[in-house]
């Protein structure tokens, strides 16, 4: 499947579009930062991440419109303290000023986290998301314990970076954000990546939690397939979680086209119905 296929196949399954629950936009020095992290990959991972939709904002608000992607948020996540009140400010002005952006929002444990996640939700924000293994803290650190109430409470969506992929960080792997949900059982957390590369353990949190949602982010595309493959045992249980699987991408750093995250889905073979309730239904109904 090419890009320019992408259109024809969600039309195929009579989905008026695409909701990719795992977009990344970010202040341009921000951005231009991380691009450069994935420009050092080799030395990191031990191949080459070339971001394949290195453009600048307005070229890649037009290839997310000329996809079929109607709904997205722009994820924003800090990697110190003192970043997140600014970075969630900033997005909500992007989503304001782009059709079909939804306002998200981050956090990170400091003693202003409970003010300004509050401040952000009554301003609108939608969705949040939080990166471990970027942030190197502990989600289960208990100066986030209200947030996370607060998040549960409002039925909000946050997208959590949680797995050791591509490489573990301090804090990640299942265990941090199963101590979460131990505490907020009705969080709707997504998580990123499908949890890789542990995602038996992850889809098991999805299992026993009502709200855990897995994304599908870069999983079974051939690049992630040569480092983190996806056991096709574990298909039966994702066919199961029909409801609760969402389409993500991690466009725009991703180091192939957008297009072979859809294939990898199809080529799961897990049909129709399931398709459409990933690449539509469930992120229309987490983002509205």
């Amino acid at each position: 499947m090419r890009d320019e296929d992408v259109p024809a196949w969600w039309g195929a399954l009579g989905l008026p579009g695409l909701v990719d629950m795992h977009v990344h936009f970010l202040p341009e020095p921000l951005m231009a930062a991380v691009w450069r992290f994935f420009d050092e990959a080799r030395e990191r991972y031990g191949v080459s991440w070339p971001v394949t939709y290195r453009t600048s904002d307005a070229e890649r608000i037009a290839t997310l419109r000329a996809l079929g992607v109607r709904i997205y948020p722009a994820l924003v996540y800090p990697h110190e303290p003192g970043m997140a009140e600014s970075l969630n400010a900033w997005a909500r002005q992007f989503a304001a000023d782009t059709p079909g952006c939804v306002a998200s929002g981050t956090f990170y444990p400091e003693p202003s986290v409970d003010q300004y996640v509050r401040a952000a939700l009554e301003a609108g924000t939608r969705i949040f998301k939080v990166h471990v293994q970027v942030g190197e803290f502990d989600p289960a650190d208990r100066r986030l314990d209200r947030v996370w109430g607060l998040l549960a409470d409002a039925a909000t969506p946050v997208v959590v970076h949680c797995g050791n992929g591509p490489i573990p960080g301090r804090h990640t792997g299942p265990e941090p954000m199963q101590a979460v949900l131990r505490r907020h059982p009705q969080l709707t957390a997504v998580i990123a990546h499908c949890g890789m590369p542990e995602y038996a353990e992850h889809i098991a949190l999805a299992e026993r939690y009502p709200n855990v949602h897995l994304d599908t982010t870069m999983v079974g595309t051939p690049f992630t397939e040569a480092l983190m493959p996806f056991d096709r045992g574990l298909l039966p249980r994702l066919a199961a979680l029909r409801d609760r699987v969402v389409l993500g991408s991690d466009f725009p750093n991703i180091p192939y086209r957008y297009a072979e995250q859809l294939a990898a889905l199809e080529r799961f073979d897990l049909g129709d119905d399931w398709l459409q309730a990933v690449c539509w239904h469930n992120g229309q109904r987490l983002l509205g």
